[in-house]
């Protein structure tokens, strides 16, 4: 079996802010499957299918899958146990909850 090629995690930047109004490559991840943490760039994305699916550098399990249409989008986070986003500090941010 041949391996298929991927490209690091920059490449989510852009079909990702079209949905989240945040540059998300800069975000950290966790790994459900083996628990690594990392930057979103990091990780191993691959766009041979309808959608971009993006791999754990670890461990290879799938942390995120985005598939876009030309009026909506299915993004599919399960393989992430949380994602941390840096905020700028110059925006305002809602009291508790």
């Amino acid at each position: 079996m041949t391996e298929m090629s991927y490209v690091d995690g920059n490449m989510l930047d852009g079909p990702l802010r079209e949905l989240f109004a945040i540059d998300l490559s800069a975000a950290t991840g966790r790994c459900a499957s083996c628990g690594a943490v990392g930057p979103m760039a990091g990780l191993h994305v691959y766009s041979h299918a309808p959608g971009l699916v993006a791999r754990c550098p670890a461990c290879s399990g799938v942390m995120l899958r985005l598939v876009r249409a030309p009026d909506r989008a299915w993004l599919d986070l399960r393989g992430a146990t949380y994602l941390e986003v840096p905020m700028p500090f110059d925006q305002p941010h809602p009291g508790p909850l």
